[in-house]
Parts: structure tokens; sequence; C-alpha cells
């Protein structure tokens, strides 16, 4: 496939089908995030590959009640219609770990650590592209308390959960128009 081609054509699913997805489609999807980008090539990234359905069931349970609190904070009324049981549904969750020791320099700097998180979200756009290419579908999903998946997962305190990628096969194929983009020329500068 393509690159820019994969770029276009992937979508987040949110309706998996219950197929197991197979080990080594996991691993090269692993593999492809491993390929991103990193800080001084810190590679701050970990992987945990989620199948078992209690887990899941954990997860799941978190992010109803983080879309509950979101819901009640912000009044943002589309997240009282927003079903998040793919969690659940879905055959793979990959949870992505990132390690703010291994941020790079910017550690130093007043702005923080966040060299790390960008390398992870690097590799978890390689992931998307990696699934998409082999016929598959994710979804990227950040609607958790980071304290509580570390404690469901046994995530030591020094590390960070940082994005849940749900991985399986589409339930049906996503609609064949893209959603919308701005146009470029409202999105750049160039400084001459």
């Amino acid at each position: 496939m393509e690159l820019f081609t994969a770029m276009k054509e992937r979508r987040s699913c949110r309706n998996f089908l219950t197929e197991p997805v197979d080990e080594a489609m996991i691993e090269k999807v692993l593999e492809a995030a491993t390929w991103a980008p990193s800080p001084l090539n810190t590679q701050p990234w970990e992987f945990m590959v989620i199948t078992n359905p209690e887990v899941k069931g954990k997860i799941f349970a978190e992010g109803e009640r983080c879309r509950k609190w979101a819901l009640e904070t912000t009044g943002w009324k589309w997240l009282g219609a927003y079903a998040i049981d793919f969690l659940k549904s879905a055959p793979v969750i990959i949870v992505v770990i990132g390690d703010p020791k291994k941020t790079g320099v910017d550690m130093f700097m007043e702005e923080g650590s966040m060299g790390y998180q960008a390398a992870c979200a690097a590799a978890i756009q390689n992931m998307h592209l990696a699934a998409h290419a082999l016929g598959l579908s994710s979804l990227w999903f950040t609607l958790f308390d980071k304290k509580i998946v570390r404690e469901i997962l046994g995530v030591v305190p020094e590390k960070t959960p940082l994005a849940l990628i749900c991985l399986g096969k589409p339930e049906s194929l996503p609609a064949p128009t893209p959603p919308p983009r701005k146009n470029i020329k409202e999105k750049t500068i160039y400084i001459r």
C-alpha cells in the first residue's frame, strides 16, 4: 500500500469483529511502532498487549467513568451519546506506555519533558498505518485516568500509560468519504 494513500484512507474504527487478531500481525504493528523517531533515539515506548476480557472490562469501566465525568465537567452533549463499548469488543488493546526519563534534553528545559510523549505519538501513528496496511482497523483512545490505568495494569508510577490502541478487523468498511481537513495554507506559516 502506498504511504500517502494509507494516510488518507485510514479511519478510526468503533465497531470491531470479535475475531482474534493473529499474533504475527500484532507483532508487525508493534515493530512498525518501534521505527518511529525519538529524542536521542531513546525509544521511550513500551507496549502492553491486552486480549483478556476481564482486563478489557476494567478498562471499559474506567473509560466509562471518565466519559461521565467529562460530560458533567464540560457540558459537551456529544459525550452523552459517545458509546465506548469498543473497549470490550476490540479483540486487542495495545497500551502505549511512555518513559519520561527517556525524553531527551527537553527534561532540563522550562516546559519540561514532552519529547517522550511526541515520540510515543509518532509510534502510535506508525501503528495505525501498519494496521491499515495489514487490513486491520484501529482507534486511538485517551479518555482514562492514567493513575487508575496504572493500577489496573500494574504499570510502575515512573512510567505513563499514554494511549490505548484498539485493534481488530472492522465490522464494516469505513465510509469512503474522508473527514474534512483544513487547507494546508490555513495551517502553515513560512518564514523566509
